[in-house]
Parts: structure tokens; C-alpha cells; sequence
């Protein structure tokens, strides 16, 4: 007898001992988690993107164009920093208080159930993030075509980058969209002193970087779609134009990485799982208002977004016609 209680607890010391992952079998486990973990990084970027289509709602005649630079400043607040695990099935944790990957913490343990009551305990790893917001810069240019409608592009060709705080990395950029006038289709409506368009866009932004995680460096591919539909209006007085919009934003991303993707600092979560996820979209409602200075050719414009994401957004450019 005492020989077996020897050898059962050896087998109990040596798991212990020896089995420092937490496997993670469950694609659905693995997309529910990754998704709280990567999604305000997300929907920080996608907010961004969303904005720096326009800083007037009358359209270019025909021929007419401009080329604008704009830097989109994303704030977001303490709850996009930090999710709930307890909110996820087969997670629990004795804080409900764990930092995403734009968040700043100290290390957090979670107990893993795996379906088939087995219990493990993982630890994330302490992070510092602490960046209050995140600058998007958008290079558009617009063209005027007949009927009061403006085509609009943004592209960026793909480039690596090495950012202090984000390490190397790669980005490609690539979008489109259209303004078109309202108010020739009202009678009488063409006499008010104002614009009035409807504008819709779409961005793509796909980037890859090296996730690190126990001094292991781990490639990942995210590619986020955005959308952007409003109406807005606009005012001339001079050299100066108000403008303002209301409208609906969309986002979401596709995550990609090999399979032995670990997140955590000891008794590290390992995705056993091919990891090709599409994350559902988000959308939020968003409300802007700006002011664009134009001398000659030349602009100057700057706005604030009211959604979920804040965005202060400032930028030059040229316009003709």
C-alpha cells in the first residue's frame, strides 16, 4: 500500500512538475479568448481608418481634386484596456480585471476548464501599455465626377516598420469611397445655404508583427476591414467651412498564426488549434464636427469624432474645384 501511494504521488509531482503549458484544444475557446484579448486593438485601428474621409460635404465639380494628409488621434478609455474573463466560458479568475493587448497590468492567473474536468491554471503575463491613445495617419485623394458625386482613395503599399513600443512589423493599406450630393435630388432644396451629402467608404488594413511571449517571438497576420456610412453637412463662410456628420461605423479583423501560439508568462496558454479566425463585426455610432480653413489651393482642417473610440483628427492638403 504505501508502495502505491509513493508512486501516485510521484505521478502527481512529476505532472506538476514537467507539464508547464495549458493545452488549448477548442477552436471555439481559442477564438472566444483571442478574440477579448486582440479585439480593441482592433476597433482602435478601425475607428481610426474611419475617419479623415472629408472635411466638407460639397463634393468636387467634375474635374476638380484634392490630396489630404490626416492624423487620426485614438483615445480609448480604461474598459477597452481590460477584459473579464469570467465573461468567457471555461475561463475563470479571481480578478475580473485582465489587461488586453492595448492594456496595462500585473500578471493575472486563470483557470482553465477544458470540457472534460480537467482544471489548469495559466498566468498572463504583467504588461505596460501605457499609451492613452493611438495616432492613425490616413493619406486620401478625391476626385469629382458628374451628378455631385466624389470618388475617394487611400492607399499605403506595404512597408516594414520598427516602432519602439510595437517592435517590427509590416503594413499595407488600401480603401475607397464616394460623397454624393442630396440636395439636387430635392426640389427647391438646391436654394439653401448649405451641403448635404451622403457618404459611404471602406478601408483595408492588413499588418504583421511578432507577438512574444516567454522570449519566444511568434509571427501573426491581422487584417482589418472597416466601414463608414454618414450624412453630412456642411457651411462656407469665407475662407472657413463647418462641417458636421452623424453616421454608422463598422469593423472587424481576421486573425492568422501558427499553431503553437502561446500567450502568458508561466504555465503559458498554448493554441493547439489552427488559428485562421474571422471575429465578428462591431459597429458604433459616431458624430463629428470640424472646421476647415482653405487659402488658395491650400487647407487646413481639424474635427473630433464622438464614439466609442474618440478621435481628435488634424490635416493639410490641397483642393481644386
Amino acid at each position: 500500500m504505501p508502495k502505491v501511494k509513493f508512486i501516485f504521488l510521484f505521478f502527481c509531482l512529476s505532472h506538476y512538475a514537467f507539464s508547464q503549458d495549458v493545452i488549448l484544444n477548442s477552436k471555439e475557446d481559442a477564438s472566444s479568448f483571442l478574440g477579448a484579448y486582440f479585439s480593441p486593438f482592433s476597433e482602435t485601428i478601425g475607428a481610426g481608418l474611419n475617419n479623415g474621409w472629408y472635411n466638407t460635404a460639397k463634393p468636387h465639380k467634375l474635374g476638380g481634386f484634392d490630396v489630404s494628409l490626416t492624423l487620426n488621434l485614438v483615445s480609448f478609455s480604461e474598459e477597452n484596456q481590460y477584459f473579464n474573463v469570467n465573461d468567457l466560458e471555461h475561463f475563470t479568475s479571481q480578478s475580473n480585471e485582465t489587461p488586453t493587448i492595448i492594456g496595462s497590468g500585473e500578471s493575472t492567473s486563470i483557470t482553465y476548464d477544458n470540457g472534460e474536468g480537467i482544471l489548469d491554471t495559466l498566468t498572463m503575463a504583467e504588461q505596460d501599455f501605457d499609451i492613452p491613445n493611438v495616432p492613425i495617419p490616413t493619406l486620401n485623394a478625391g476626385i469629382g465626377l458628374i451628378k455631385g458625386t466624389e470618388v475617394n482613395i487611400r492607399y499605403i503599399p506595404a512597408y516594414d516598420f520598427d516602432i519602439s513600443f510595437i517592435g517590427e512589423g509590416s503594413i499595407e493599406l488600401l480603401g475607397g469611397g464616394l460623397k454624393h450630393d442630396i440636395l439636387q435630388w430635392i426640389p427647391l432644396a438646391e436654394k439653401l445655404p448649405f451641403d448635404l451629402s451622403v457618404q459611404a467608404a471602406f478601408s483595408q488594413l492588413k499588418t504583421a508583427f511578432q507577438l512574444e511571449s516567454t522570449n519566444v517571438k511568434q509571427d501573426v497576420d491581422i487584417a482589418i476591414n472597416t466601414s463608414t456610412y454618414n450624412l453630412i453637412v456642411s457651411k462656407k463662410l469665407a475662407i472657413l467651412t463647418a462641417y458636421a456628420s452623424m453616421g454608422l461605423n463598422n469593423s472587424s479583423f481576421t486573425f492568422e498564426g501558427n499553431t503553437n501560439i502561446r500567450l502568458g508568462s508561466t504555465n503559458v496558454l498554448e493554441f493547439n488549434v489552427p488559428l485562421n479566425m474571422d471575429f465578428e463585426k462591431q459597429r458604433s455610432f459616431q458624430a463629428t464636427t470640424g472646421i476647415r480653413l482653405k487659402l488658395a489651393i491650400f487647407t487646413i482642417h481639424a474635427s473630433h469624432t464622438f464614439s466609442d473610440y474618440p478621435t481628435t483628427s488634424a490635416g493639410i492638403g490641397i483642393s481644386f474645384r
